[in-house]
């Protein structure tokens, strides 16, 4: 749940930002947000030298080890982190997130 929704803040598009990372996040590690405090800091902290190769393997479901692209797995954390951000104004528009996206298949696909 956005922080938003517990401080009372004022609700906007940004709540949906949120939760896209949170799925995001969830898809990748495998781990359920059920505990909200739990799932961000815990990627957090696994990825704390930085969203490299090694720590993508920290935080990868373990189902997934294999047969994935690092470096689509890394952009796709670096996007769903900025996401997560608890200050809303500092997440990027669901329209952001697209552009990113895009731009990094871009980039994979030269």
């Amino acid at each position: 749940m956005a922080p938003e929704w517990i401080m009372n803040r004022p609700i906007t598009s940004k709540v949906d930002v949120y939760s896209y990372g949170i799925v995001v996040l969830e898809m990748v590690t495998g781990k359920s947000h059920q505990e909200p405090e739990r799932l961000v800091p815990w990627v957090w902290e696994m990825i704390s030298g930085g969203v490299t190769e090694a720590g993508i393997e920290e935080i990868m479901d373990p189902d997934m080890r294999s047969g994935y692209d690092v470096g689509k797995i890394e952009k796709l954390v670096k996007v769903a982190l900025l996401c997560v951000d608890e200050e809303m104004n500092a997440r990027p528009t669901m329209a952001q997130v697209v552009e990113m996206l895009l731009l990094h298949k871009g980039e994979t696909e030269q």
